[in-house]
């Protein structure tokens, strides 16, 4: 009898287990799912943005500074070119410079009281001679006319005379412009060519300043293109820089959760090579929508119409670099509309491409 009764005891702890087995597997699972409603995963690459950097003028490269990979600052000076060209063209303009402001000096100032003083005793010169020509002229006409001069004598005299007269009124009109000074024309005139040669110094003191290439921010010298001694054109790429700010990840989003997202929400950025994950901010949402690029991997493996995330890096170091695959953990626990405010008009803005 008491094997009958423990027979069934023992089917029915069975039973019970079973029973609890099922029912805690449900549970876990519905947490699993709960747990997985909360949370966004998306799939993307780190953007680093890079700057190819050129001199704005020509030259030959005198010095490199910086070898591939090193970390240079903002306003370190990487490459240098030959300053001697660009030094004597700026004597030149500066030279042409200072002789159109003498010159506007000179016509601002007026003339000299010693060169209105000579011009007015050079006047009263040329007066006198003319009044002893008037008189030996007045003298040769009446002494003709009792033959005691010839005609020829009396039209020397004339013209004499008349020679007189010429040189009275040439010496009249410079004292005048003398005493009047420069017009106001001739003044405009060298005003316009010192502004003129001034320019001309302006630009020949910045292109003897491009003549040293400086880091545009913080970052990681990635290659050197060119040389010490290369001759360069402006605009020729010497160095490729990898900017340590900002860094970035492109992600792709489904439509159907599109609606879960908005600016400012935070998350976390998870790589291959680091156990603990990055602390990351929405900064951008595509609104035209796109198809996943072929690098991207998403959990479904399969090609579909997306929309690009920008995510911003908060904190990021060397461990995030170009084109690394990442996944990004989005909490969903708030809604977008309770999301923080969106970063500054940089972050939330989208630049055409990740290579600025």
């Amino acid at each position: 009898m008491s094997v009958f009764i423990k027979k069934p005891a023992f089917l029915l702890i069975i039973a019970l287990a079973a029973v609890g087995l099922w029912v805690c597997r449900g549970h876990i699972g519905n947490l699993h799912r709960r747990q997985s409603a909360a949370m966004l995963k998306l799939f993307g690459n780190v953007e680093i943005r890079r700057v190819n950097l050129a001199f704005r003028v020509s030259g030959r490269i005198q010095e490199i500074c910086f070898e591939e990979g090193d970390r240079v600052s903002k306003g370190d000076v990487i490459a240098r070119l030959d300053r001697r060209p660009y030094e004597v063209a700026l004597a030149s303009v500066t030279a042409r410079h200072n002789a159109a402001q003498a010159v506007l000096r000179r016509l601002e100032n007026g003339s000299r009281p010693q060169e209105i003083e000579e011009a007015r005793a050079r006047l009263d010169e040329l007066k006198a001679s003319l009044t002893f020509a008037e008189i030996d002229y007045e003298r040769n006409r009446e002494l003709v006319m009792h033959s005691a001069v010839t005609q020829s004598d009396v039209d020397q005299t004339l013209a004499v005379r008349d020679m007189g007269i010429a040189k009275v009124k040439q010496a009249e009109q410079k004292l005048r412009l003398l005493e009047e000074g420069a017009r106001q024309e001739e003044i405009e005139g060298a005003r316009a060519l010192c502004a003129e040669t001034e320019a001309n110094v302006e630009q020949a003191k910045i292109s003897l300043a491009d003549t040293e290439l400086a880091a545009p921010n913080d970052g990681i010298l990635l290659t050197r293109v060119k040389e010490d001694g290369a001759v360069v054109q402006a605009t020729e790429t010497i160095a490729t820089l990898s900017l340590s700010q900002t860094v970035w990840v492109y992600v792709y989003v489904d439509e159907p959760d599109l609606g879960k997202l908005a600016p400012g929400m935070k998350v976390d950025i998870l790589t291959d090579s680091r156990s603990v994950p990055y602390k990351g901010t929405v900064g951008y949402i595509s609104p035209v929508a796109e198809f996943t690029p072929k690098n991207v991997e998403t959990e479904k493996l399969r090609t579909d119409l997306v929309y690009r995330v920008r995510v911003l890096a908060d904190t990021p170091d060397d461990g995030l670099r170009q084109g690394m695959p990442v996944t990004v953990c989005i909490p969903l626990d708030n809604a977008p509309g309770e999301a923080q405010a969106a970063p500054p008009a940089k972050a939330a803005s989208e630049t055409d491409s990740p290579n600025e």
